[in-house]
């Protein structure tokens, strides 16, 4: 047993734990940043920045503080006042849906499910699939393509833009925004990123009034049309302030976006990487949904989520006072020995799979069972046109830790 080499392969895992800060993260970690995640988990699972927020990678931990909304909250207020000061960014960040506790938190997300219904996503699929088979056509003139632009991030802006019914010649600035918004979230932004954030929430607030305007003037059905429940609220019940309709359909669009591009993306290079498991699932279609599964958990498409405790709570001896900023590491706990047998091994059968790509409880990623569809037919409607698809050169990430994707993925269709 070469004992020496064990010994020094722990030292360098504990320096790797050691060393890490969020914000100050090496251009090695945004290429992989598993390795870290993994030294983590060994050494420092409860890890306090020297900003003094603490990082959890540990799967238990994560499910622990997901569950227990009472002493972790997700109103974002206290946290984002120094980051985006007095601006629009910390409007719209402080009003959506995913940063507030209930009631503000209980009371949106109601209206949105209502219109996202497990009915009326089983509707969406045939004009989803027609939407796939377009851009398969146009892909198939063309021999050479680009993953992401020409594929991947055309799918969920149409399928968004359909659920808020946003006329198709409007669309066009859709995806800039979305990106400049979400880009502001990173833990370290610079003034070019906190000024086009909140550029893109002006532009995007200045449209939507204009959208807003239309639909009041000429309501949708509600069933199907998100803007139109939203601004109806319910029978009887409360409706949003104008304030909060606007920025949640902000958050729509860019939890809807940003996700499902990046699910699709990583879904198709992972398998383009992992060449056995790429020619099981062309052999076995029916393997698509563990597939989708597999692909959220080995490449989370959202790799942090953020908590603030409200009480003191205890993680592995390591205690943490009430007014404590905490960062739930999605991508490290998704690869959990402890959880998943196998856990860096990609595999398309994988069962279980409770991974925690949409996170769980209360705030469970609202439009889970869409992101799903989504990645399937897009997916499997890829893999059945370009068995035989391959990357060309290195894929191009996005530069960003929160959402791990690509802007970039170059390959042949052939």
């Amino acid at each position: 047993m070469n004992t020496r080499g064990g010994t020094e392969a722990n030292l360098k895992s504990a320096a790797l734990a050691d060393r890490f800060d969020i914000e100050k993260l090496t251009h090695e970690f945004y290429a992989d940043p598993y390795p870290t995640y993994r030294a983590l988990r060994e050494h420092a699972p409860v890890k306090r920045m020297a900003n003094g927020s603490y990082f959890l990678t540990r799967y238990d931990d994560l499910l622990a503080a997901y569950k227990n909304t009472r002493a972790f909250s997700s109103d974002k207020k206290k946290e984002f006042a120094p980051k985006y000061g007095a601006s629009l960014l910390y409007d719209h960040h402080t009003t959506s849906l995913v940063f507030n506790d209930a009631p503000a938190h209980t009371r949106v997300r109601r209206l949105i499910m209502g219109a996202l219904s497990p009915r009326a996503i089983a509707e969406m699929e045939p004009a989803l699939t027609r939407l796939v088979d377009r851009l398969l056509d146009a892909l198939a003139g063309k021999g050479e393509a680009d993953l992401i632009t020409d594929f991947a991030a055309a799918i969920p802006i149409e399928v968004i833009g359909n659920l808020l019914d946003v006329p198709l010649d409007e669309r066009e600035p859709l995806r800039a925004w979305s990106l400049a918004i979400l880009g502001a979230l990173e833990p370290v932004i610079s003034a070019e990123a906190l000024a086009r954030g909140n550029d893109a929430v002006r532009e995007f607030l200045t449209y939507l009034e204009t959208l807003v305007a239309r639909r009041r003037a000429k309501p949708g059905d509600p069933e199907r049309d998100v803007l139109t429940r939203l601004i109806q609220g319910e029978t009887g019940g409360e409706r949003l302030t104008e304030k909060e309709l606007l920025h949640n359909c902000i958050f729509l669009l860019n939890a809807g976006h940003e996700t499902t591009t990046n699910l699709i993306g990583n879904g198709l290079v992972a398998l383009a990487n992992h060449l056995g498991e790429k020619s099981r699932l062309i052999e076995n279609p029916a393997l698509i949904k563990t597939a989708i599964e597999e692909m959220l958990r080995y490449e989370s498409s959202n790799q942090l989520g953020n908590r603030m405790t409200t009480e003191r709570v205890e993680f592995g001896g390591v205690e943490l006072p009430p007014g404590t900023s905490v960062t739930l590491c999605i991508g490290a706990a998704n690869r959990d020995e402890r959880q998943f047998e196998n856990a860096e091994t990609f595999n398309v059968s994988r069962t279980p799979n409770r991974h925690l790509a949409f996170g769980t409880g209360a705030h469970q990623c609202a439009g889970m069972a869409l992101a799903r569809l989504e990645g399937a037919v897009a997916i499997s409607g890829f893999l059945a046109r370009f068995p035989h698809y391959a990357l060309k050169g290195a894929p191009v990430r996005g530069g960003r830790v929160r959402f791990r994707g690509f802007l970039s993925v170059p390959c042949s269709v052939d």
